[in-house]
């Protein structure tokens, strides 16, 4: 049974984690040079029944059903993943109050995104413990590992909830505070009217929040333009952020971020930015990753994380996904080696993937990782 708004607020996060709070290097050199990220949260809260139709999108399950959220942290732990993203995405102070919740209730539902990917890891590790072997006799994978849990935050066209932070959209927005003047937000560029001042303030109490809620590091996803990067670095250092974090930008292309802005100009604040310990691409097409990996090697030193998508379009208008357009599970998989041979340190999945997706690539890299040396 779901929690609800006042069950969010008292619940404890003293919930102990197993693994101490690792850097991406340290998890690299226990996995043998490439870890392995989770896929696709919010189409598999659909497959077990969770209605999404919201603005809050995965959100929504912090309210209806939290059980679920932690049902697919377990899911990918047990596919493999080293790294679980949390429900928060799509999880904003400014959308959960549009809904009628207080600042604090809020904020309490912001720290139990992290709480219950917390408490899969905790439930993982216990079923660890009961089975000594490296997989279950139904497929599962319990293997005692250190596992991160990676706080997501999306961009602010993510809590636009519209699909801006992918396509050429118009939106009224009035400028007060968090309610804007009418401005245009083309593949996601924010337009004149929006500045670094008003984004940093705009993502300031979730991030901070997040950090303090007991993840591992924040995961900055689906990065679309190159003033909402500068704005996390400045956010990072201004605010003296006491975890690492990840920036993963978004392309259409295979060239650009989604904006049109240079992907090697986006890496490259990455790069300079202290507090960011991987830098790389999630939610773009397979057919594309290639070729980014490339451009991300030649704007950072730092370790390389990918996790598409299945390659399916997604309809922003119906809020739906258009059938057929993607690739198979195998078909994504073959690419591994491949990805990995060029540059990529953590690899995992993005929308449309699935544990089976998470499963199959942790037997590609084991495989990998076996395989005798040719040096």
């Amino acid at each position: 049974m779901g929690l609800s708004v006042a069950e969010t607020s008292s619940s404890s996060s003293s919930s102990s984690s197993s693994s101490s709070p690792m850097m991406i290097p340290d998890l690299l050199r226990q996995s043998g040079s490439v870890a392995i990220i989770d896929g696709g949260l919010t189409t598999e809260l659909e497959r077990h029944g969770a209605d999404l139709n919201d603005p809050l999108w995965s959100a929504k399950c912090l309210l209806t059903s939290p059980h679920l959220i932690r049902r697919v942290h377990l899911d990918y732990l047990e596919a493999g993943a080293d790294i679980i993203i949390t429900a928060s995405y799509q999880a904003t102070i400014q959308g959960f109050e549009a809904k009628g919740f207080s600042q604090e209730e809020s904020e309490a539902m912001l720290k139990r995104c992290v709480e219950i990917a917390r408490e899969a890891r905790d439930i993982y590790y216990e079923n660890c413990r009961e089975l000594s072997n490296d997989s279950a006799d139904d497929g599962r994978v319990l293997k005692h590992r250190s596992i991160l849990v990676a706080a997501s935050v999306g961009s602010y066209g993510a809590y636009l909830a519209d699909g801006s932070e992918y396509r050429k959209v118009e939106i009224l927005l009035i400028n007060l505070k968090y309610l804007f003047l009418a401005v245009s937000i083309c593949s996601g560029d924010y337009g004149n009217a929006m500045d670094l001042e008003f984004l940093k303030d705009f993502h300031r109490r979730r991030v901070q929040i997040l950090a303090d809620a007991g993840a591992d590091l924040i995961a900055f996803e689906t990065v679309p333009n190159k003033l909402e990067a500068q704005a996390y670095a400045r956010l990072l250092e201004e605010e003296d952020i006491k975890i690492p974090a990840w920036f993963s930008f978004n392309s259409k292309d295979g060239v650009h971020v989604v904006s049109g802005d240079s992907l090697l100009e986006c890496a490259a604040i990455a790069e300079a930015c202290k507090k960011v310990v991987a830098v790389g691409i999630n939610c773009t097409p397979p057919r594309f990753i290639h070729d980014l990996i490339l451009t991300v090697k030649k704007g950072t030193t730092k370790p390389i994380l990918i996790y598409p998508n299945s390659g399916e379009s997604y309809d922003a208008d119906k809020k739906e996904w258009v059938q057929n357009t993607g690739v198979s599970d195998d078909d994504f998989v073959s690419c591994v080696n491949t990805w990995c041979d060029v540059g990529a340190s953590l690899v995992g999945g993005c929308c449309r993937t699935t544990p089976n997706t998470i499963r199959a690539i942790y037997k590609t890299l084991s495989n990998r990782s076996a395989a005798p040396s040719l040096k």
